[in-house]
């Protein structure tokens, strides 16, 4: 496929010197372990300043061991749902500017959910996702951030879920955005099911779209899809240690998203436990994602490649909530409100962990906000990317200083989200909406209703006090900042489907409501 991307200008600290005395310091390996679905509180590593009793009832000793050796981050962010989360990981871009706002599946077409709305009608947003080339319609054409690499001599590995682009495009195939290996990544957002013993969904009649492709000769075979994939990453890396090149493994596990399917390696525990029989499932499965990390953790240690290799540990989104799950909906991320799908802190709040030998403090803690599209100028940055011209803007910021203990957090850095969609459950934060977060203050604006919610996450991080009658000063700051991002981004917003105008910014409705004396 001929790509379009622009010349890349860079600077490399890692030269490696002719001369046979001097030290020779290579570029490091980048894996990023992203996990689907995985909530705040979904392991036995407490993100608060107290544990609690998810934190309990999970078992995952390999991210206890993570954060002893690296750094943990309280305050790390995604979007609520999960290709938009992907877009910006691999774009560096802001939701707002790529518009690939909702899960990507179809191509050419809104989900089914948006298209019959009670009071919204949705903008067609980029619903193809993103894609090498230009001129392709409804998906962003952006530099991906395995191709930035690649072209420095990285080699790429991409394992697992993908959904970065709709089926039928560019952007289904990982190989076609700079990865040299795809295992296993294709247009879907979830497997037909977890069990080899079930070919991983390949076979159901119907079911094809589901099917996790390319992983057959485990079909048949007594194994879980989290354990196929952690096989195939390290026969990979095996191939990549055979090349000398450094290598950048993009490890995104399908699991913990649905279909919460028993792994039997560590379902019987939580059974005997007395959880609810989905719950103790979920548990399992949460427990088999941790072993995945601590066999690459430990493969790198026999290779002798652990002290050059960072590891950045993300989720995609926040833990789902609001249905498919055991006990009351909208609790299984407490303290923080609500779920996968929700503006509120449960849908966007993540786990995250970055381990760097020699750079990063061992045990250390950051209370530093971080949001998904950081991760872009971050890992070029440690990579040795001095400057890179690319097609798309880059919203985020490198927060590698703040991993080498450099820098802390200065000043108020506003964090923006939009999501002009519909998910389709209902609950707390859930539906169309536009967010920023601006230091300890939190403003949600919702397009159907027109309400606004304002918190302070530090006195309140279960969202449970809306302030925003109390403090219209700061509402009113929230609210021109939001809408400046959206007008600045050209973000896309809905339109009422009985007026058929355009739902309004919110520092106008916030003025309609609030008029000077």
């Amino acid at each position: 496929m001929k790509r379009s991307f622009v010349v890349v200008l860079l600077i490399l600290p890692y030269l490696i010197s002719c001369e046979p005395d001097e030290i020779v310091e290579v570029p490091p390996n980048i894996i990023v372990f992203l996990v689907d679905d995985m909530g705040w509180q979904d392991t036995s590593v407490p993100f608060w300043t107290k544990r609690t009793a998810f934190n309990d009832r999970y078992h995952t000793p390999n991210m206890e061991r993570l954060a002893r050796e690296g750094m943990k981050f309280t305050q790390a962010y995604a979007t609520p749902v999960c290709s938009p989360t992907r877009v910006s990981l691999m774009t560096g871009m802001n939701t707002a500017r790529h518009r690939v706002t909702n899960w990507t599946l179809r191509r050419d077409s809104l989900q089914p959910m948006e298209k019959n709305h009670d009071s919204l009608i949705f903008p067609l947003w980029n619903v193809n996702g993103m894609s090498p080339v230009s001129g392709d319609s409804l998906a962003v054409h952006a530099m991906p951030l395995a191709q930035a690499l690649n072209d420095i001599g990285y080699y790429t590995v991409h394992t697992g879920k993908a959904h970065l682009g709709a089926r039928g495009t560019a952007g289904e195939n990982p190989l076609n955005l700079g990865f040299d290996v795809n295992i296993a990544g294709h247009a879907a957002g979830a497997p037909e099911s977890y069990l080899g013993t079930e070919n991983f969904g390949n076979g159901k009649p119907g079911k094809e779209i589901w099917a996790v492709p390319g992983l057959k000769k485990y079909h048949g075979k007594d194994i879980f899809l989290t354990e196929a994939l952690t096989q195939e990453a390290i026969e990979a890396l095996d191939t990549v240690l055979t090349t000398k090149k450094p290598f950048f493994l993009y490890l995104a596990h399908y699991a913990v998203h649905t279909p919460i399917m028993g792994d039997e390696r560590f379902l019987a525990k939580y059974l005997e436990k007395g959880l609810d029989s989905t719950e103790a499932k979920y548990a399992s499965m949460v427990e088999g994602m941790d072993k995945s990390l601590g066999d690459i953790m430990d493969y790198l240690t026999e290779k002798n490649l652990a002290d050059n290799t960072v590891i950045l540990f993300m989720s995609d989104n926040g833990g789902l909530s609001a249905h498919g799950r055991g006990g009351e909906p909208h609790t299984h991320n407490k303290p923080l409100s609500s779920g996968k799908g929700s503006m509120r802190e449960g849908g966007i709040r993540e786990p995250m962990l970055v381990k760097w030998p020699d750079k990063v403090e061992p045990g250390s803690v950051s209370d530093y906000q971080i949001i998904i599209e950081d991760f872009y100028p971050t890992i070029l940055e440690i990579a040795g990317i001095d400057s890179l011209k690319t097609i798309q803007k880059i919203d985020g910021e490198s927060f590698l200083s703040v991993l080498t203990g450099e820098q802390e957090y200065q000043g108020v850095r506003p964090l923006f989200w939009h999501y002009p969609n519909e998910w389709g459950p209902d609950g707390p934060g859930i539906g169309a909406a536009s967010t920023i977060r601006k230091g300890d203050w939190k403003l949600i604006y919702y397009h159907a209703s027109r309400k606004m919610e304002l918190f302070n996450l530090k006195d309140d991080i279960g969202e449970t006090s809306n302030l925003f009658k109390d403090h219209p000063e700061k509402a009113k700051e929230l609210a021109e900042d939001l809408t400046q991002h959206l007008i600045d981004v050209n973000a896309q917003m809905p339109k009422d489907k009985h007026t058929g105008e355009q739902i309004e910014f919110p520092i106008a409705l916030f003025e309609i409501n609030n008029p000077e004396p």
